[in-house]
């Protein structure tokens, strides 16, 4: 998913970003620790089935997963950014400002940082659901 994230800020000529490190680590690990997740996930979702409902669901799980572990870890990300200019912990105001400071990072993750995944991501993805709806 790193590679992906690269190549798609290649074509875009971003390349030349300083924060091209802590963009591909932060994709790279979502795909790591998306990985197992989706697999258990996918597993349970499409035991003792067709191989076509074998592939939509490890497709799902991929998809859903990756995504979901990306914007989680970008979302931590973004709350510790801001958190220095939040209220006392464990206010109400504090609470307030921790909710509404994660759901706007998800929803910037799914605009800015999704697109990253299409030119190799979702290729990947397809070949790995292909890959794992085979009959064993």
């Amino acid at each position: 998913m790193a590679f992906s994230a690269w190549y798609a800020l290649w074509l875009r000529e971003h390349d030349a970003t300083f924060h091209l490190e802590s963009i591909l680590l932060l994709y790279a690990s979502g795909g790591l620790i998306a990985w197992p997740l989706s697999l258990f996930a996918g597993r349970c979702l499409a035991q003792d089935r067709t191989i076509e409902t074998r592939f939509a669901a490890y497709l799902l799980c991929l998809i859903a997963g990756t995504i979901g572990v990306t914007a989680l870890l970008f979302a931590l990300d973004y709350r510790l950014f801001y958190s220095q200019w939040h209220a006392a912990t464990g206010s109400r105001v504090w609470l307030y400002q921790a909710l509404f400071t994660s759901l706007s990072a998800y929803y910037q993750f799914l605009v800015l940082g999704v697109r990253l995944y299409l030119p190799l991501g979702a290729v990947a993805l397809l070949l790995a659901s292909l890959g794992l709806a085979r009959p064993q």
